[in-house]
C-alpha cells in the first residue's frame, strides 16, 4: 500500500493512477474533517496510519539513494587525463595473427594524446598499430598500474632472453626451440627464435636466430 499511494520519480505520479487510471479511497479519505468532535479510535488510526507512511516514505527513499549510490560505484569509469598511460583492448584489431586464445587482449601502456570526449581518447600509437584509428572509447580502455620495475629503475632483474647472447652463426644443430618473437627491421615484421643448440648445456650459449635450414623441422 505504500508503495501504490507514493509517487514516482519517473512518471511523477502514483503507480496505482497509472495503472488503474484512478485513485483508490483509503480509510483515511473517509474521515469528515468537519466534524467537531472525531471518535479517539478513528483519530488514533489516523495518526497511525500518517506515521506508517512517512516511515515508508522514508525507507523507501534510502533505498533509492543507496542503489543510486552503488549503481554509481560500479559503473562510473576512471578519471584519465592527458599524458596518462593505459591498456588498449585488442579486441577490434584484426592484424593479428594466431589462435584468438593466444593473443594478447591488451596492447601498451599507450600514452594519452588528447581527450576527446568524456568517453573517447586518442592515444600514441607505436610501429606496430600505426595503421590502426587512434580514438577509442573508454570501454576497450583500462588503466596502466606501474610495476616494481617502473617504481624501482635501479633494482637488479632477473636475465631475460633478450639479454642473452645472440649469435650469427649456429655452432651446431638444433635441439630446441624455447621462445620466439617477433621484431621490426627495416618497416618489416621478422620473427627470430631463442634456440639451444645440441651438445651445449649453458644458458648463455642460446641465442636469437633467424629460421635457419636446420630449424626447419621445428616450425
Amino acid at each position: 500500500m505504500a508503495y501504490n499511494t507514493s509517487q514516482h520519480f519517473t512518471t511523477g505520479k502514483q503507480p496505482s493512477l497509472v495503472d488503474k487510471g484512478w485513485k483508490p479511497l483509503l480509510p483515511v479519505d473517509h474521515l469528515k474533517k468537519n466534524l467537531l468532535t472525531i471518535h479517539p479510535a478513528a483519530k488514533d488510526f489516523h495518526d497511525m496510519w500518517e506515521r506508517a507512511c512517512d516511515t515508508a516514505a522514508r525507507c523507501i527513499a534510502e533505498a533509492k539513494e543507496y542503489n543510486k549510490q552503488r549503481w554509481e560505484k560500479s559503473h562510473m569509469g576512471p578519471d584519465f587525463k592527458e599524458g596518462d598511460k593505459v591498456w588498449v583492448s585488442t579486441l577490434n584489431f584484426k592484424n593479428h595473427k594466431g589462435p584468438k586464445k593466444l593473443r594478447d587482449s591488451f596492447v601498451g601502456p599507450l600514452t594519452i594524446i588528447k581527450l576527446i570526449w568524456k568517453n573517447e581518447m586518442e592515444v600514441k600509437l607505436t610501429e606496430e598499430f600505426s595503421r590502426k584509428h587512434p580514438v577509442f572509447p573508454v570501454s576497450l580502455v583500462n588503466t596502466y598500474f606501474q610495476t616494481e620495475e617502473d617504481k624501482l629503475p635501479s633494482r637488479k632483474k632477473n636475465p631475460t632472453p633478450e639479454e642473452m647472447v645472440e649469435v650469427e652463426d649456429s655452432p651446431g644443430p638444433v635441439k630446441k626451440i624455447i621462445q620466439a618473437r617477433k621484431i621490426r627491421l627495416n618497416g618489416k615484421d621478422q620473427r627470430e627464435y631463442l634456440v639451444r643448440f645440441k651438445n651445449q648445456k649453458q644458458v648463455q650459449t642460446n641465442g636469437w636466430q633467424k629460421m635457419p635450414h636446420k630449424m626447419g623441422a621445428f616450425i
